[in-house]
């Protein structure tokens, strides 16, 4: 078999990793200077003993004999931290076996699985196959973004891998982040009929779900939670391997110390904590009459420490007992086979019972020593039946004395067995049993059945349990030698401690030395009683309480001698003397030993004669056993160790750390709370062994604190109330009253309270990232709170709010300069401070380092200012504070990135908008300090953007008018669509800047408003001035057609005009009250451009009207009279003009219809010219009032009138202008005229025809002919 050392040695190096880690470096340490020292000069080991020397074999050896010793340091070191630990486990078992002051607690916060640094790595890659479309979930648009930034700004984060690393990360935390971040997204989404947003955001975290747990089996998930609730309640086995884990035990050393301590007995463990509270009482009154105390706070505290100590005990006492003791239960737990019938003629009997109220000296009644039995009957079968034929049937009653009776089934005489059982109970000690065999009786008037035997079978607790065969007593009914096979089991009740046949000779009990059945009663934790019984009497005859003897073995009595009994032990009292004996050894040292565990002695007893022959007896066996192997193993020292003489404080202190490191690295997210399991045995150790409380707490916040230094996730509230009950304690304000403060409580409590307030300053400078995404929930809050108390100069007096206030301010200020120098670092700024990078390159770096900042402001807000203002009412203020610091450090970088741009550059306004449009929109930074430098800084370079771009453009008007060509583009031509652009562009830049200083945004904005009206009148005067120059290009005759390039300079108006309102317009009407009173001409540019349109268009209808001019003066050369009428009627003219200038003016009509873009502004056009011709025919007629018009005359203005009346109605000139006045004027002259023509072509025809015969029906079918062609052009 392997030594206990070696494996113990190996226990020792894996749950010592640390202390392994630091001792080799120690050696590694050693290694070097001895290398060192064997070198050339040997500065090491030639220190201070004269001028150096060459190096010599000397050095190396002692640095090996160094080593030789450090190594038998270390091992004994080990060997001491194991056997330490041993003994703690002892202490340890025994608080698990038998536990009277503390209980699993059933309402701790149940703890989640924690997420491990693997775990992690598997949820991103399930994300990463999620988001390419990998995975078989079928998810729309706005649930991948969300999915998406979850990965990018919390998956991917440095936060949560530090998180998971600090063990206070569970899969709830993952969960809760993406629910919180999904919940504000859904509820910006528009409503959708039949689709509540609810369902929505469950349906999303289903999907959430699957994408997380990946392809796992759903159905693990229970088994999980299961392994999760089994935390609750431990079992002692549970317990027990827990704590070996945690103290490094080994099985084989848990199994060896179980049995030695016999922690399977409860009466064992009940002695053992009496003897216990029995050595501390006594060591407590040898401390109060030697006056050794520890150092108090305060002199007078000794004596309330000494009552402090006896409370403790006493108390302790009272929970032991009050632990009840059962008297034995009627229900038997051994399954039960058959139940039997009841026996139809069952008789009662009487019992005789010894008076009650006959009390021993000790103040006990027989009432406390009562005792409830359970015996089991069991009848198997009946053998040597011979005399009853095979077909009878037989059958079995039993009774125990005074109790009832019950019967078996009904067998045939050839197969008497039954194997059935009964139950019964009883309170005789010495209960008697009989059992009868009957025969069903065959005569008719038989009322009886025939009895056959029967048996009558003394019982006791320790009798056999096997079935066993016994001889009946026949009747006269039967010749048959019977046998009957019977077992009888007697369940020892739980308040009997052992029982059997003794020889017993007292003083004042059992005065006469004889053989008497005795039971050892235990009456309470504290009381028991030796009590004598007789047969068939539930009362004891005789009993004597234990408390004060002392019981031990002794030599034979003399008065003893040939009475009985061999080995003698005795029970001693002050003023008694009770002598036992027993016929075996075996025997007497079990009676020794169960009243050893009684009187909760100290001395133990030792029995005065080793054995060497075989133990016959299997306790005695076993326990002996057990005994041995413990020395074997070199562990009896630590279950022989009296608990008393260990300092159990130190103990305690070692067992909580080991504890919590355990905890630490088990599955769960504990946050430095310990399991229900570990509460338990903690609290009962604390109990049992008397650790101080606040010694308890001191070193739980010690531990806690070194954890949270080093990294790992602690939950404040822990913390807070671990402080609270000793600074309650220190401050002699505890709840349960004033108690003793030990100097070095006071001391260490001071030195933790320092530790505490340190550590909490940087977790709140460092909130961020000891606090990720709030998580845990409520933490940063707690934290808060935590650090007011600990501010708090006692118990009672509440810190003053501005110091709280300061101390916060101060660490907010500094998590200012943390946030943004790991913002600054991750964004890699720095390194654009370099020579070698560009000015651009570095704005870009700038610009990405303004966006991580204001994601880190925001996550602030959303994930920690709650908590902050929660706690604190006036926080708000001091966020705020640290957000303008926060950006006061940004702005130094972002000022010298700006210094180095090149001048008349504009990639720094993106900047501006950015953090312009964040700053505007919190209300606590809108016109903070940095929004105000933000501005200060960018005010000149938006003035001289606006500068440059009005020079701009003024310059691209002149060059542009110039060189254009006058080509539609756009809703006018080149110019004016780039004119219009860029004052638009510039209007939408500066608009889009939000520039958060009001009077300037109002500066700019009438800037940009008197611009666009210089620059759009600019342009309309150019534009009139082309429009003039081309309309004097043309001449005046029928052929004249309007150039396209006239068109395009009229919508290059209309555009102007119809941008206007857009470019000139004020957004208020104070504003626009107070540009019209400084520049009047600015806000009247619609009325300019009305003007640059009534110009326009008067020039045109003056150019068309004067081809209807040039026609109508070419028409009065046929007036009557004159020279050149006669003339021109030689050329027998038909209606030529008149068609010429109809072409022309449908001509003119189609471009202009075509050309310009505005419909109201073409039909007012029409509407004019058809006026001006209206009136220019009219005046030309009226003129003529007085002659009438030559027939070609006739025909042309005809022809021109019904023309221009029917083209225009079809361009859309509405009917009160068409048929004016003036046209009514016209169609009435025409049609005199028309008339008068008819009337005189008759009578020319008819004088022509009388005279000159043939030759005037020629002329007059020409006038005819004439006549028949002006009809005809009338038609055409």
């Amino acid at each position: 078999m392997r030594e206990p050392s070696s494996s113990e040695e190996e226990s020792e190096n894996e749950t010592n990793d640390d202390e392994n880690s630091d001792i080799l470096s120690i050696h590694n340490n050693v290694d070097q200077k001895s290398l060192s020292a064997s070198g050339e000069n040997l500065s090491v080991v030639s220190h201070g003993r004269g001028p150096p020397r060459p190096a010599s074999p000397s050095p190396s050896l002692i640095s090996d004999r160094e080593k030789a010793i450090e190594d038998t340091e270390k091992l004994e070191r080990e060997e001491e931290e194991r056997k330490k630990r041993l003994q703690l486990y002892v202490f340890v078992m025994r608080c698990i076996a038998y536990p009277f002051n503390a209980k699993q607690p059933t309402d701790m916060a149940r703890r989640q699985t924690k997420v491990t640094k693997q775990q992690l790595q598997t949820i991103k890659e399930r994300f990463v196959a999620f988001l390419n479309g990998e995975t078989s979930i079928v998810a729309d648009e706005a649930f991948t973004n969300a999915v998406q930034s979850y990965y990018e700004v919390f998956l991917k984060s440095d936060r949560v891998a530090t998180m998971v690393k600090s063990g206070g990360c569970s899969a709830n935390d993952f969960r809760e982040v993406f629910k919180n971040n999904i919940e504000k997204r859904v509820r910006s989404l528009p409503e959708i009929d039949g689709l509540s947003k609810e369902t929505v955001l469950s349906s999303w975290m289903t999907k959430f779900d699957a994408i997380f747990r990946g392809e796992e089996d759903p159905r693990k998930q229970p088994q999980r939670m299961s392994t999760a609730a089994s935390e609750l309640i431990l079992s002692k086995e549970q317990l027990y391997e827990m704590f070996q884990n945690i103290l490094g035990v080994k099985k084989y050393e848990h199994q060896i110390l179980y049995n030695a301590c016999q922690l399977d007995n409860a009466d064992e463990q009940a002695a053992q904590v009496r003897r216990e509270l029995d050595r501390r009482l006594q060591l407590t009154e040898q401390m109060s009459r030697m006056r050794k105390h520890p150092k108090f706070v305060v002199k007078e505290m000794e004596s309330m420490y000494m009552d402090e100590l006896k409370s403790a005990i006493n108390l302790l006492m009272a929970n032991l007992e009050s632990l009840p003791v059962s008297k034995g239960s009627t229900d038997s737990t051994i399954s039960r086979l058959q139940k039997l019938k009841r026996y139809n003629r069952a008789q009662h009997s009487s019992l005789s019972k010894m008076d009650i109220n006959d009390e021993t000296d000790s103040g006990l009644s027989k009432l406390d020593v009562v005792l409830s039995f359970t015996l089991e009957v069991h009848v198997v079968e009946v053998k040597g039946l011979k005399s009853l034929a095979n077909n009878k049937i037989v059958y079995c009653t039993m009774e125990v004395e005074g109790g009832e009776k019950l019967q078996t089934d009904q067998a045939e005489a050839s197969k008497p067995s039954w194997d059935t059982q009964g139950d019964f109970t009883t309170t005789h000690p010495l209960p008697v049993v009989k059992v009868k065999l009957y025969t069903e009786s065959s005569g008719m008037l038989s009322l009886e059945d025939k009895e056959l035997g029967k048996v009558v079978i003394p019982v006791t607790a320790s009798s056999s349990r096997q079935p066993e065969w016994y001889r009946m007593h026949t009747t006269k009914n039967c010749q048959d030698d019977l046998k009957i096979k019977i077992a009888v089991r007697m369940d020892k009740p739980q308040n009997m401690k052992h029982c059997g046949y003794l020889y017993g000779l007292g003083k004042k009990v059992w005065k006469k030395y004889k053989k008497r059945y005795f039971v050892l009663v235990q009456v309470s934790q504290y009381t028991f009683a030796m009590c004598s019984y007789r047969e068939k009497k539930p009362d004891p005859t005789e009993m004597m309480q234990l408390d004060g003897f002392t019981v031990d073995y002794c030599e034979q009595v003399p008065d003893a001698e040939g009475f009985g009994g061999k080995y003698f032990f005795n029970c001693v009292k002050e003023g008694d003397n009770v002598t036992f004996a027993t016929d075996d050894e075996n025997e007497r040292t079990l009676w020794v030993q169960a009243i050893y565990r009684a009187t909760g002695q100290t001395h133990k007893p030792v029995p005065p004669v080793v054995q060497t022959n075989k133990i016959s007896n299997t306790q005695i066996s076993r326990m002996q056993g057990d005994a041995d192997r413990a020395r074997k193993h070199g562990l009896d020292e630590f279950v022989q160790a009296n608990p008393v003489m260990f300092d159990h404080h130190d103990l305690f202190n070692m067992l909580q750390t080991l504890t919590l490191d355990y905890r630490l690295n088990d599955a769960y997210t504990c946050l430095g709370w310990f399991s229900p399991g570990q509460v338990f045995v903690l609290d009962e150790y604390c109990a049992r062994y008397g650790v101080r409380g606040c010694h308890r707490h001191l070193c739980y916040l010690n531990d806690l604190l070194e954890r949270a230094e080093a990294g790992i996730m602690i939950d404040p509230t822990l913390i807070h109330y671990s402080f609270a009950f000793c600074a309650s304690h220190v401050h002699g304000n505890r709840p349960d009253g004033i108690g003793t403060v030990l100097l070095k409580e006071k001391l260490q409590f001071d030195e933790i309270k320092e530790r505490l307030r340190i550590l909490l300053e940087n977790q709140i400078t460092h909130f961020r990232y000891c606090f990720p995404f709030g998580r845990p929930e409520g933490a940063l809050k707690a934290t808060l709170s935590l650090l007011e108390r600990v501010l708090m100069k006692d118990i009672v007096t509440p810190v003053p709010p501005e110091e709280v206030r300061n101390v916060i301010k101060k660490c907010l200020e500094n998590a200012a300069l943390v946030n943004y120098t790991r913002i600054s670092e991750y964004a890699k700024i720095e390194d654009s401070y370099n020579e070698e990078v560009s000015p651009k390159k570095r704005l870009d770096d700038v610009i990405h380092l303004a966006e991580l900042c204001i994601e880190v402001l925001q996550q602030n807000e959303e994930h920690h200012a709650e908590a902050f203002v929660t706690a604190f009412a006036w926080f708000s203020d001091l966020l705020v504070e640290h957000a303008e610091i926060f950006w006061s450090l940004f702005a130094v970088d972002m000022d010298s990135t700006l210094e180095m741009q090149p001048p008349d550059t504009w990639d720094s306004f993106p900047l501006f908008q950015l953090l312009n449009d964040y700053l505007r929109n919190d209300e606590n930074l809108s016109s903070g300090k940095f929004h105000q430098h933000l501005r200060m800084v960018f005010a000149p370079q938006v003035v001289r953007y606006v500068d440059l771009m009005e020079s701009s453009i003024a310059q691209s008007i002149h060059k542009g008018f110039e060189r254009e060509r006058w080509e539609p583009q756009g809703n006018g031509c080149a110019t004016s669509e780039d004119m219009l652009w860029k004052l638009d562009a510039l209007q939408s830049f500066i608009r889009e800047l939000h520039w958060p200083d009001e009077m300037f945004a109002d500066h700019l904005d009438h800037r940009l408003k008197l611009m666009a009206a210089d620059m759009i009148e600019a342009a309309a005067k150019r534009t009139l001035k082309s429009f003039e120059a081309w309309l004097r290009k043309g001449g005046k005759g029928t052929d004249y057609l309007l150039y396209p390039e006239m068109a395009v300079m009229m919508n290059v108006i209309i555009d102007c005009k119809n941008r206007a309102l857009h470019l000139c317009a004020l957004d208020s009407g104070e504003n626009m009250t107070l540009i019209e009173n400084s520049h009047q001409y600015h806000t009247k540019i619609e009325d300019f451009l009305d003007r640059i349109q009534v110009q326009m268009v008067k020039c045109l209808i003056e150019k068309l009207l004067s081809v209807l001019e040039s026609v109508l003066s070419k028409l009065a050369r046929y007036d009557e009279g004159t020279f050149f009428s006669s003339i021109l009627s030689l050329t027998k003219p038909v209606n030529e003009l008149g068609k010429a200038y109809v072409d022309f003016m449908r001509g003119n009509l189609d471009i202009l219809r075509q050309k310009i873009a505005d419909e109201l502004f073409t039909l007012s056009i029409f509407e004019q010219w058809y006026t001006g011709q209206m009136k220019m025919i009219c005046d030309w007629l009226s003129d003529r009032l007085d002659l009438s018009l030559h027939p070609y005359q006739l025909t042309c203005v005809m022809t021109i009138n019904r023309k221009c009346f029917s083209d225009f109605e079809l361009q859309g000139v509405p009917e009160n202008a068409l048929n004016a006045k003036t046209y009514q004027t016209i169609c009435s002259r025409l049609q005199v005229e028309e008339a008068t023509q008819s009337v005189t072509q008759s009578e020319n025809s008819s004088k022509t025809s009388r005279f000159l015969g043939g030759g005037g029906s020629s002329m007059g079918g020409a006038s005819s002919g004439t006549g028949s062609q002006a009809s005809g052009d009338e038609s055409d």
